[in-house]
């Protein structure tokens, strides 16, 4: 049995993660921005987070301090994605889609590790996009959507640099694109009607993938980018 934590478990992926691993009979501590369901069973829910926020590592791990020694697992799924164009960009959304994917996840690594709530043989996996990678980016996709491509490339390189810092700890550093997913975010920037053409699947199958795939991921593959269902939607 593990202990995991999943920042950003309130819907999507975030949810469907906490139901596997509690179903498989793990602790699970799961944040939520606003007020979260109560716990219950080997769930227990940290609200009051909000990653975007400069105390949120600090928040977090004081409030975990009083509830466990050390986590196995941390996965931070947290995400913000805002349609913008060329010809009308947003400076306070690209702000928060850049705190949201790139900043926060070193504020709350940072406050963990200094909580000792990580240690030798603790997993990190920092769930990104393919949207980040520059090498698939294709023109005939087209320009566009800066904060959220840039932001999950920017993330990329955070899980790279944070690896190299952790690596004599003994903590890994996993960074991850889940899969295209029927989600409400994906939905609402209206990527919805890719959903069949993309092969996207729901969260709670991209979150047993997923799952599968930190059962084996350990410190000889940190800083390394996978996708456990494939590149491009694959199914």
């Amino acid at each position: 049995m593990v202990t995991a934590l999943v920042v950003g478990a309130s819907r999507g992926l975030g949810a469907s993660i906490v139901k596997e691993y509690n179903e498989a009979g793990n602790t699970v501590f799961a944040t939520s921005r606003s007020e979260a369901p109560e716990s219950k069973g080997n769930i227990i829910y940290v609200d009051g987070i909000d990653v975007a926020a400069e105390r949120a590592g600090l928040d977090l791990a004081e409030n975990l301090k009083k509830l466990a020694t050390k986590l196995d697992i941390v996965i931070i799924t947290a995400g913000y994605f805002a349609i913008e164009s060329f010809d009308e960009p947003s400076w306070e959304k690209e702000l928060q889609m850049y705190t949201t994917s790139s900043i926060a996840p070193i504020f709350l690594i940072h406050h963990l590790v200094k909580a000792s709530l990580l240690g030798n043989g603790s997993k990190i996996i920092l769930v990104s996009s393919e949207s980040g990678s520059i090498t698939l980016r294709h023109e005939s996709e087209g320009g566009g959507n800066y904060g959220h491509h840039a932001s999950k490339a920017a993330l990329n390189m955070v899980g790279k640099l944070l690896s190299f810092d952790l690596k004599d700890q003994g903590i890994a550093i996993g960074i991850v694109h889940p899969g295209f997913m029927r989600t409400e975010m994906t939905k609402s920037v209206g990527f919805d009607k890719f959903w069949d053409d993309g092969g996207a699947v729901t969260p709670d199958e991209a979150a047993k993938s997923l799952v599968k795939f930190i059962d084996d991921f350990d410190i000889s593959k940190t800083g390394e980018y996978w996708a456990p269902r494939g590149p491009r939607w694959d199914k």
